[in-house]
């Protein structure tokens, strides 16, 4: 799937670093935002304002921005990556003193005209900063238990800071993103079997300490049927809109439990329910394929990479980007309590559209500089 192409220099020029540039990802990333765009347009009953509109200049910006990201030198990522991580942790702490607050949660700050979700931009910065950390380390470093104290601890700071905004759904995607690292670098799965059988336990005792509307939505997930006009009523809705559009859907712009407003949310977190409405299975099935093509080529990207920061960092936004598409569609589908996460590149959204970008203008990155050797001692 992948272009075979000579290896980098180590310092080519730009104009060989824009031919590396994997152009079969870009026109996956293009075709798959495209289909974002016309459910966009959907949403809003055949017209182009207001979502589609701005989703598209979001995406123009952010695909600059990605393209950027992926031409400059992974060494550059690496040294940034515990500053960044330190940013966008101070921002989290920001939220709490300055946070805007909507639908019920405090999750995002305005710098200027702009309004930023911290938490979306914690997930890249912190996949980089464990790159970054195991990147220094031997596989005897890691088999020790003390030396994952620090990420550990690089993972729980941000983690808390989310889980009281409150928004359990990016703290298990932290944790979840986390993980993927963890394995990517050689900790043993029993340690992973160590944590999960602790965590079971610990989540039945943390259950009293969730908010009313968290606890609601695990009680809804076991029996939604339980209040159907009430918390059980998105999952309700999603479910028909999914089975009613059979096959091939009703057509587009079509849906009635859209556009006759059954359906909540459906620009956002219920964009699949839509678009499995009017295209049926084949669309969604369409759509998962996209989706494992991209996934494909993040997972390729780490594999041929020779340096254990840029296999690390592919492989964690790699993981991170699966945990968004798997979470958000067993969602919809009443396969996991509804949780607020969006489906990557189709839902409304400006901060996730544009950390989405970014994650793989840096899992490109790592394709460019793919033989890029990197001293851990120097860095």
């Amino acid at each position: 799937m992948l272009r075979e192409l000579g290896a980098p220099e180590r310092n080519q020029p730009l104009s060989k670093k824009i031919w590396e540039l994997n152009w079969g990802l870009v026109l996956l990333i293009c075709v798959t935002a495209s289909v974002g765009f016309l459910m966009l347009y959907s949403a809003a009953d055949g017209n182009i304002n207001p979502w589609a509109s701005r989703q598209m200049i979001r995406f123009g910006a952010g695909l600059v921005i990605m393209l950027v990201v992926a031409l400059t030198d992974i060494r550059i990522w690496l040294r940034l990556a515990y500053p960044l991580y330190f940013i966008a942790l101070l921002m989290l702490g920001a939220v709490e003193v300055m946070g805007v607050i909507g639908m019920g949660a405090r999750r995002w700050v305005e710098i200027g005209p702009i309004q930023l979700q911290p938490s979306e931009v914690m997930k890249i910065t912190l996949v980089m900063a464990l790159a970054r950390y195991f990147h220094g380390l031997d596989l005897e470093d890691v088999r020790r238990i003390r030396w994952l104290i620090p990420p550990l601890i690089l993972v729980a700071m941000p983690a808390m800071l989310v889980l009281r905004q409150p928004d359990l759904g990016t703290t298990l995607l932290l944790i979840a993103g986390a993980g993927v690292v963890f394995f990517g670098a050689g900790v043993a799965w029993w340690k992973f079997a160590a944590v999960i059988g602790t965590a079971i336990p610990a989540g039945f005792f943390a259950y009293q300490f969730l908010h009313e509307y968290q606890k609601k939505r695990i009680l809804i997930f076991l029996n939604p049927e339980s209040d159907p006009l009430g918390a059980g009523y998105h999952i309700m809705q999603s479910k028909i809109a999914l089975g009613s559009g059979g096959i091939f859907g009703k057509g587009f712009v079509q849906g009635t439990q859209s556009h006759l407003n059954y359906l909540p949310e459906m620009r956002t977190d219920f964009i699949f329910s839509m678009l499995a409405e009017e295209f049926g299975m084949v669309g969604g099935l369409i759509l998962f394929a996209l989706y494992i093509m991209l996934l494909a080529y993040g997972y390729a990207i780490a594999l041929r990479s020779r340096n254990q920061f840029g296999r690390l960092l592919a492989l964690g936004l790699s993981g991170v980007f699966f945990l968004y598409v798997f979470i958000n569609i067993a969602m919809v589908m009443g396969l996991v309590p509804v949780v607020g996460v969006p489906l990557p590149l189709i839902s409304y959204g400006g901060t996730s559209m544009l950390t989405l970008l970014v994650s793989f203008g840096l899992i490109m990155s790592s394709y460019v500089h793919r033989d890029v050797e990197i001293n851990p001692r120097k860095y």
